[in-house]
């Protein structure tokens, strides 16, 4: 919250003050050195700052110009006197002639430059973000983004990217997915909209597994479906744990037939058609597939799938039912790791050896999708929730100490992360 200091100030006419009181300082002033005094600046800019000066009685000097206030009218303001002319608007650097004027720090300004300089706007409607009935201004801001915005916006529909989090300015275009998602044309640039455009992006992750020795010797079926597909496959799953408020990857062990998003109509990603097809997925080991949300940036979906097959790693490798922090908590530390590896090598997630890498090159590296893989780091960071929140730090921390390998080898044979 803000305050808006604001102040007033008096003006004098000194021709009205007694003739003795004048005559008085008159006959002391020339018993003072005389002392040359700077000359008046007026310089565009110039910070007229007081400065504590003590004078006998009946001289002024401004605090502007530091010459002498003669007969004439003058301003007492921030414990010192000026001309009316001096005393002058930090921002515009014209004179001051309103009873009551802003300041910031030992700096006038007129209320309504003080306002456009200091006073917040939404980043949503433009406006100057209201006070509250206790005269402080009151805004939301998002953790990672700083986009400021008035406080009624979480509850006036205002569009929210399911991808970036962000509240959408009253000016900006976004692109409403099938499923009711709401997507910002940046994160749109590199959305993986169908389960072809993401086979280059599968098997980048798979190779970032084997570089950790930790090769899906499976090939699991990977699948990018529409959200209600996804549900109903998550409430015909009886193993795992659900990210709330939204679902937005699945690793399957029981047998099903979903519908998994095949092509989109039309050319071009902005056209959102989807055409789906049914897809029987048989139990031939103990994953059947992995389902993941279309349409997300390509760091997102890749982050989600990092995490999914950690799932299958673990279930094909006989490990035992671990309790969800567990499991989830390292999955979170595999998403973790690819992001940051895909982040320090300019996020290039296509293989090299891919005849399809071309499909993901479009817009790799670019400033808004690194900015945006720094935002999905940090959401797994600083996740408040018990299993994915406080199961990633002590993953986290349990590899910093002792390694992925010799972490995984103590989840094997305890279950539990090591102390």
């Amino acid at each position: 919250m803000l305050s808006d200091a604001t102040t007033s100030c008096h003006y004098h006419d000194s021709q009205l003050e007694d003739d003795e009181q004048l005559a008085r300082a008159l006959q002391e002033s020339l018993n003072l050195e005389n002392v040359e005094s700077p000359p008046p600046r007026y310089g565009h800019g110039n910070g007229y700052q007081p400065m504590p000066m003590y004078y006998p009685l009946g001289s002024r000097i401004c605090a502007g110009c530091y010459t002498e206030i003669g007969y004439g009218r003058y301003l007492n303001c921030l414990n010192a006197v000026w001309h009316p002319e001096c005393f002058r608007c930090r921002s515009c650097n014209l004179p001051i002639s309103d009873n009551e004027f802003s300041t910031s720090g030992n700096y006038p300004y007129h209320k309504a430059c003080y306002k456009e300089n200091y006073h917040p706007k939404c980043d949503v409607c433009k406006h100057f973000i209201p006070t509250n009935p206790a005269g402080l201004i009151e805004y939301r801001a998002h953790p990672f983004w700083i986009q400021k915005y008035c406080p009624f916006h979480e509850h006036d529909n205002t569009p929210r990217c399911c991808s970036c989090e962000r509240m959408e300015p009253r000016d900006t275009r976004y692109v409403s997915l099938n499923d009711g998602r709401r997507l910002c044309l940046e994160c749109l640039d590199t959305a993986v909209m169908d389960t072809y455009e993401c086979q280059p992006l599968y098997l980048d992750i798979q190779e970032f597994y084997e570089r950790l020795n930790m090769k899906v010797e499976q090939q699991v079926p990977l699948l990018l479906v529409e959200r209600q597909a996804l549900n109903e496959a998550r409430e015909g799953e009886k193993n795992g744990h659900y990210h709330m408020p939204e679902t937005r990857g699945l690793c399957l062990s029981e047998e099903q037939t979903i519908s998994t998003v095949r092509r989109r109509n039309g050319a071009g990603k902005r056209n959102v058609n989807m055409v789906t097809e049914p897809f029987k997925l048989s139990r031939r080991c103990e994953v059947t597939a992995i389902l993941i949300l279309y349409g997300l940036p390509r760091l997102l979906t890749g982050s989600i799938l990092a995490h999914e097959m950690m799932h299958a790693w673990l279930r094909l490798k006989g490990y035992r039912t671990l309790s969800q922090d567990v499991e989830e908590g390292i999955c979170q530390v595999l998403a973790h790791m690819w992001l940051s590896s895909k982040l320090m090598s300019g996020s290039n997630v296509a293989s090299s050896s891919s005849s399809t890498s071309t499909v993901l090159k479009r817009g790799t590296g670019s400033q808004y999708e690194k900015k945006l893989g720094e935002f999905f780091k940090h959401q797994i960071e600083s996740d408040i929730s018990h299993v994915y929140g406080d199961g990633f730090r002590a993953g986290q921390q349990a590899v910093h100490k002792y390694g992925l390998p010799s972490t995984l080898n103590h989840i094997q044979m305890t279950g539990c992360f090591p102390p």
